[in-house]
């Protein structure tokens, strides 16, 4: 999860990605950010995400995203 709190870090320094939990709900992700994420998440644990995973309780929190992740990762 570290790897991706590094990614997720480097779209926005100032969030604290490890506790917030109301990336999309806030509006602190826009869909821009959450295609760029895809991208990274794809190059650096080798997964892709498929359109229907693409939700914002998916992308709400790092803990959300890294658990669908790992969902993905056993695919």
């Amino acid at each position: 999860m570290e790897k991706l709190i590094e990614i997720m870090q480097n779209l926005h320094p100032d969030v604290d990605f490890e506790t917030y939990d109301g990336l999309v709900d806030d509006g602190i992700l826009d869909s821009l950010d959450i295609v760029t994420l895809i991208t990274d998440i794809n190059d650096a644990f080798d997964v892709s995400i498929p359109a229907e995973e693409i939700l914002p309780e998916n992308f709400n929190s790092a803990k959300a995203l890294w658990e669908l992740i790992e969902r993905l990762d056993t695919v």
